[in-house]
This record gives C-alpha cells, structure tokens and sequence, in this order.
C-alpha cells in the first residue's frame, strides 16, 4: 500500500521523506491556509521534494472554473494531481482532464456510488473519508472494503486513496481492506513504526550491551 502525507508543511516533509517511505503528497485549501504561504509556490516546492503524485485541489465550485484552476495547478509540475470535489461539477471536470491524460483525485467521497462514478469520470483516485464517516456513526472501512468489491467486479483501475486517517490500526484496516494508498497525518506516519515490545527489547540489547563493554567501532 502506497502511503502519503497529508499537509503542506515543507520542513515536516523534508523530515519524513528522509525515511525514503513517502510515496506522494495530499493537500487541501485549509492545509495551504494552515501553512500560511501561498498556494502555487508551495505546491511547486513539495513536487520537488516528493517525486510521487502530489495533490492539489481546486477551491472552484463549478466545472469550467475548476478547469482553469486545475490547468494552472497542473502546469507546477508533472506530478501534480488534480483535487476535485466529488459532486457532478466535479466530476465534469474529472472527465475534461481523463481525456488529456491528466491524474486526478476525486476527494470528499462518503459512498460506493460516488466512486463508482468517479471512477466512470476516469479519476486516477477517489479519496472515501474513514473518519469523518465514523464521526456520522458510519462504517469508514467497510466502505472502502465495498469499493474495492466494485472496483475489482468491473476491473476499474482508479486507486482506492483512504483519507480522513486518524491512527494507525485506521492504517491497518486500511490495508486489510484493500485500499491501494492512504493519507496520513505526520503524527500517524511516524506512529506506525511504533510498538511498546520494540521500545523495551531495545531497552534490554541496550543494558546487555552496555554490560558487556565491548565495541563495534
């Protein structure tokens, strides 16, 4: 499974793109917000630092200007994909930019039937939001356990991007439900690589080895 990061910090980046672990990058209107420096220079600096997919959204709501927002977006850097909002404009646009072979991520998704349509409109990803559907009391994962059934039924090549990810057994099920990437926080990134097991069995090669008084070097 393919894991990206979810924010617009460029020092943030750096840090955890020295792992060699981040495939790509997501970003939305309040992560660039957050950041506090503008948009298209900012985008431009993340694409140099991550060669994977980088999202970038549109902040239009109807197709023909999401278009040319999504045109100026795209023009950063190669890698860059266009975030759409899953909504009929959305995916207009969606269908505008399959057809010059340009990637886009359908975002903002909470059912099977919005990405199936996504997927119909050619989208390179649909993002379903895991939390934000549990905060509704709804099932995240299943819905993503569902749109890989469709997915796979009608051999649809969009990749499942699992977004709205708040911990890392929200990683595991993720992956156990068949989602090809997921969105992460910082905070969630660096919390996969941690176990209580690990921190003590380095406790315990630490005092023996300290015990033993020897040396590598």
């Amino acid at each position: 499974m393919q894991l990206f990061i979810d924010t617009a910090e460029i020092a943030v980046l750096k840090d955890l793109a020295e792992t060699g672990l981040v495939d790509g990058v997501t970003t939305n209107p309040s992560l660039i917000a957050k950041s506090g420096r503008p948009l298209i220079p900012t985008i431009a600096e993340i694409c140099d630092l991550i060669p994977g997919p980088i999202s970038a959204e549109v902040a239009a709501m109807d197709a023909p200007s999401m278009i040319k927002e999504g045109e100026t977006l795209a023009a950063i850097a190669s890698n860059v994909v266009v975030k759409l909002p899953l909504t009929f404009e959305g995916l207009k646009a969606c269908a505008h930019f399959a057809g010059q072979g340009r990637m886009t991520n359908l975002t903002l998704c909470f059912s099977v039937t919005q990405a199936l349509l996504a997927a119909k409109a050619g989208a390179a990803y649909v993002s379903p939001f895991v939390g934000r559907l549990e905060d509704q009391g709804a099932d995240g994962i299943e819905l993503l356990a569902e749109i890989r059934a469709v997915y796979d039924t009608y051999g649809y090549e969009t990749e499942i991007l699992a977004a709205s990810v708040r911990s890392a057994a929200h990683v595991k099920a993720a992956a156990l439900a068949g989602a090809d990437c997921a969105t992460l926080p910082p905070a969630v990134f660096r919390a996969l690589v941690k176990h209580p097991l690990t921190d003590m069995g380095l406790e315990q090669f630490l005092r023996d080895w300290t015990g033993a008084g020897q040396s590598i070097l």
